[in-house]
């Protein structure tokens, strides 16, 4: 896209005012020096920013920081083209709840044909997922009244999420060695109960003591541990009242970092996992084990055009115009899942969020719970999560509180969520209100703990 710098408006406004007092005064030296003024702003007519290959290696250090953090970023701009770039402009495109604590994202250079220049700055992480924007080049012509504006698509995420040890998870579970006690006897390492020897019971569940007291047979049950069918539902609240606020915002972020920290526990458990998203975009991945299907998750989180929730770059035309990016598109579709949540209240969310949970739970097996990471900020969430509960599937909620009490607005929000988080308990949904000044593991043990059966904990042992 070219635009116009209007570097050269007041050329343009000397020449006519040259022009006109050598007419009027008949001052031909004054007439003269109006002619050299059309020279000035004509000149710029007849150029054309150049038109560059432009190729953007950014470089974080480290990539998984803790919460404060300071996370070095290196940016290198390299002109791959034949063309000589006189005045380039780059602006970075910062997370925006990342602050910049030392040097700046912005450079203005000039770059022969394979030349290159570097941006270093440093951010101070918080808590969650933050993806950067695109990177902004401004490429002017030699007489700097046209640019040529270029973004570069690029998908480098800072995580600032402590891994979860502890997941909050239902009974229902399938047939599959896993790490979720069941009522079910059998093998395991939890005692369950002694019942009648039968024949063909292995003789290491044999209670041997008991025979030697008694002279009775007698075989040990213990209770199983099977493997679970999980779905991550994300809200990324990319509308509704409260989207574009910076809690929002920092919920979103602390939302998809628990998703992921939340998939990261769980197939290494051996859990099937899939995700699904609570917006107008849903993207689908259906429920799988292993390593290459935990990448692919990570890589839809790390996509999702919610977490990218800034739509203003950070530069300034001479003019004082600020240029505004729009983020960028997203990398799945929901192959026809495509219903998304109504943020109105009353009859047409409901039915909204009705029709969403149908057709996420028409996706679904019958042996697969749902596990919400949602910040509540809307009561269409809370119907979906009712709806799929009513249909047969497990759900589990998992919020991260970002509300404060600064001002009446804020408490007015902190009442509704927490209202919010009521009505699911009343429900028998577990809800696991997570403060996000601690950490995600410890509020998920203390809420199973609470909750006693209706929600258990796998915890898993890990060599990090």
């Amino acid at each position: 896209m070219i635009t116009e710098t209007n570097r050269w408006r007041g050329a343009v406004a000397f020449t006519l005012f040259a022009g006109a007092i050598g007419v009027l005064a008949q001052r031909p030296a004054v007439l003269l020096l109006a002619i050299v003024g059309v020279g000035f702003a004509a000149y710029p007519r007849l150029l054309s920013p150049p038109n560059p290959n432009l190729v953007v290696e950014r470089a974080i250090d480290p990539e998984t920081p803790e919460r404060g953090e300071d996370v070095d970023v290196t940016v290198t701009v390299r002109n791959e083209s034949d063309e000589w770039l006189p005045d380039l402009r780059i602006v970075d495109g910062v997370p925006p709840l990342l602050p910049v604590v030392d040097g700046s994202p912005r450079c203005a250079t000039a770059l022969e044909p394979g030349g290159e220049t570097t941006v270093r700055y440093t951010v101070s992480a918080e808590r969650g997922k933050h993806r950067f924007e695109p990177l902004i080049a401004l490429v002017r012509d030699a007489s700097g009244g046209r640019e040529r504006r270029i973004e570069t698509d690029d998908r480098t995420v800072i995580d600032c999420s402590h891994p979860v040890e502890n997941t909050i998870l239902r009974e229902l579970t399938q047939w599959r060695t896993g790490t979720i006690l069941t009522d079910d006897g059998g093998d395991g390492v939890e005692f369950h109960k002694t019942r009648e020897y039968r024949p063909g019971d292995p003789a290491n569940r044999v209670d041997w003591h008991r025979f030697a007291r008694t002279r009775e047979l007698t075989t040990v049950e213990f209770r199983q541990e099977r493997a679970g069918s999980i779905v991550l539902c994300v809200d990324p609240v990319s509308s509704g009242p409260q989207a574009g606020t910076d809690a929002t915002r920092y919920a979103v972020a602390c939302g998809f970092g628990a998703a992921g920290r939340l998939a990261t526990a769980l197939v290494g458990d051996d859990h099937g996992v899939g995700i699904a998203t609570l917006d107008h975009s849903t993207h689908w991945c259906p429920p799988k084990v292993g390593s290459t299907h935990l990448s692919e998750l990570h890589e839809m989180l790390d996509t999702h055009p919610g977490l990218s929730q800034s739509t203003e770059a950070a530069y300034v035309s001479d003019g004082g115009t600020p240029h505004r990016s729009d983020g960028v598109e997203s990398i799945a579709s929901g192959d026809g899942f495509q219903a998304g949540l109504s943020d109105s209240d009353g009859a047409e969310g409901s039915v909204a969020a009705n029709r969403y949970a149908a057709e996420l739970s028409a996706r679904l097996d019958e042996n697969t719970q749902v596990l919400v990471v949602s910040p509540l900020f809307d009561d269409s969430v809370v119907r979906t999560a009712v709806s799929l509960e009513s249909a047969g599937h497990p759900v589990s909620v998992v919020s991260p509180d970002t509300t404060g009490r600064e001002t009446v607005g804020h408490r007015l929000a902190t009442v509704e969520r927490t209202n919010r988080i009521r009505t699911l308990r009343r429900m028998g949904i577990p809800v696991v209100d997570w403060d996000v000044s601690e950490e995600l593991g410890t509020t998920i043990g203390r809420t199973a703990e609470r909750t006693g059966s209706t929600a258990r904990v796998a915890t898993q042992v890990r060599n990090q």
